[in-house]
């Protein structure tokens, strides 16, 4: 390996700005909606890359429209997939980038990012020279490669030599890139990183060199939207990845069409089913229903074309158009602002509730369990009254109950609430958290706010604890659900009511 990473020159030659020459060129702004989606361009149909596995099995789940011509070395197919993406109402691409300086040689395992970013340039140079439009190219960094990468190096995000690697693969990328192609929020190109989980170890220096060698070399700082697991660092945003399995509303919002992974090798079966649709029209109408002065002003589409894990939108064998023409719908809504209105069951109620027999009563809230998250709940009876009880869970000490409120009764609506619950009054204490306005309500931009700590009393009887919630936002971000009951021993809940004050 080098002295310095810095010392590799540049992939491309698109380097060396001076920050009027970005100031000059055309930008989204802060809180302009605006879609984008994960570009997966991995794919030859000529070579059999991700389209075929090892064993000679097919390697896909779901399957290109049309497979002709289907390579990432070909700016033909780059320039018909902007073409449909743009019929799909997204206004830029975050190609998943696995370039780093370990595999910048022709031949070596993940060069194919180089080569097919290339080819996407040419595409979009292309469309803007015949005076089409592309939509804008953004980074999508497959933090991957800080573990996994020709010189099986673990980049230790700590140091020097690590923060330098980190650099590199964002330079490289960028300096491959024409800056009138980036997409850029207040003139500050995008990046968005994937999980923290693959660097070694990291720390706020880590974006902090990012942010001053970008400034130096291309004259403009970034804009970082970093994965809700890099916990430790602050940046511009942040997202969460699995949109695909059920919405991911933090600062920026991540939804998706389903999941199923089935065409893995090796992986345990996990299927969200697409229900014809409505699974991809909910998550998109749970945006709409937000307040537009407080949704986030990015979406992304998670994803354009992984086929893999089918969570694609292109038009593909499956589905046709469909995803094309519902995600070009559901844009159009989202970027004129509009904001779809409750209707039906709950919508003019004043109270929601669930009574917890053995088999539910609900009245606009239902438990939420997920059966690999952390509240898991169960049936179980106390001197004869029914009731459910939280349960151990494998990821830490804590026992959680979640709740979900029907959409149509409060959805980030903007007026006070009233929680109560009705637990069986044993030892220890429990909390309610709930999803808030205030981002600075939790570590996960108030999903998990702390509405009140209580004392049980070990009576030996039911009793009723409630609190009042001015800030309720409940959209659906506290792991899925609206609120959640914790307490490090068993709870026992009989019933939990929600009222509006307003």
């Amino acid at each position: 390996m080098p002295e310095s990473f810095l010392n590799l020159p540049p992939m491309g030659r698109h380097i060396g700005h001076k920050p009027e020459q970005i100031r000059a060129l055309p930008t989204y702004r802060t809180g302009q909606p605006i879609v984008g989606t994960y570009y997966f361009y991995w794919y030859d149909v000529n070579t059999g890359e991700h389209f075929i596995d090892h064993d000679g099995t097919d390697a896909l789940t779901d399957h290109p429209a049309n497979p002709k011509g289907y390579s990432y070395r070909s700016p033909d197919w780059h320039r018909r997939e902007m073409d449909d993406i743009l019929r799909a109402g997204i206004d830029f691409i975050l190609p998943v980038y696995w370039g780093n300086p370990a595999d910048r040689q022709p031949g070596k395992g993940l060069y194919w990012s180089f080569e097919g970013l290339e080819a996407l340039v040419k595409a979009q140079e292309a469309m803007l020279a015949a005076r089409r439009r592309p939509p804008k190219i953004g980074m999508f960094y497959d933090t991957s490669t800080l573990q996994w990468n020709a010189n099986s190096y673990h980049a230790d995000l700590t140091t020097r030599e690590g923060q330098e690697w980190f650099y590199v693969s964002i330079r490289d990328f960028f300096s491959m890139v024409p800056p009138r192609l980036w997409a850029m929020i207040d003139h500050r190109p995008l990046i968005f990183l994937y999980a923290a989980a693959f660097a070694k170890d990291y720390n706020q220096q880590a974006i902090d060199f990012v942010y001053q060698q970008f400034q130096k070399d291309f004259g403009c700082r970034p804009y970082i939207v970093r994965e809700a697991s890099w916990s430790k660092v602050k940046t511009d945003s942040v997202y969460a990845w699995g949109g695909a399995l059920a919405p991911r509303i933090l600062e920026v919002a991540a939804i998706g069409p389903g999941y199923d992974h089935s065409a893995v090798p090796g992986r345990t079966p996990l299927v969200r089913d697409r229900e014809g649709g409505r699974f991809f029209e909910r998550s998109w109408e749970q945006i709409l229903r937000m307040n537009p002065a407080r949704r986030p002003f990015i979406v992304m589409i998670e994803t354009w074309n992984e086929l893999h894990e089918g969570t694609d939108i292109c038009p593909s064998r499956e589905y046709g158009d469909q995803y094309v023409k519902l995600n070009a719908r559901y844009a159009q809504m989202f970027k004129r602002k509009a904001q779809l209105r409750p209707q039906g069951a709950y919508a003019t109620a004043r109270e929601a509730s669930v009574q917890m027999e053995r088999q539910l009563v609900s009245r606009g809230i239902r438990p939420h369990i997920d059966p690999n998250g952390d509240g898991l709940m169960e049936p179980t009876e106390v001197n004869g009254v029914s009731a459910w009880r939280t349960l151990p869970n494998r990821h830490h000490n804590m026992r959680f109950a979640y709740f979900d409120v029907d959409d149509r009764f409060y959805f980030d609506d903007g007026v006070p609430v009233q929680i109560e619950v009705e637990v069986w009054d044993g030892e220890g204490e429990f909390t309610i958290e709930y999803d808030s306005t205030d981002p600075a309500g939790s570590v996960h931009e108030g999903a998990f706010k702390q509405a009140k700590a209580f004392t049980l009393g070990n009576t030996g009887r039911w009793r009723t604890f409630s609190v009042t919630i001015n800030d309720a936002r409940f959209v659906g971000r506290a792991n899925g659900a609206d609120f959640r009951l914790g307490s490090s021993q068993e709870l026992r809940i009989r019933q939990v009511t929600v009222r509006k004050l307003r």
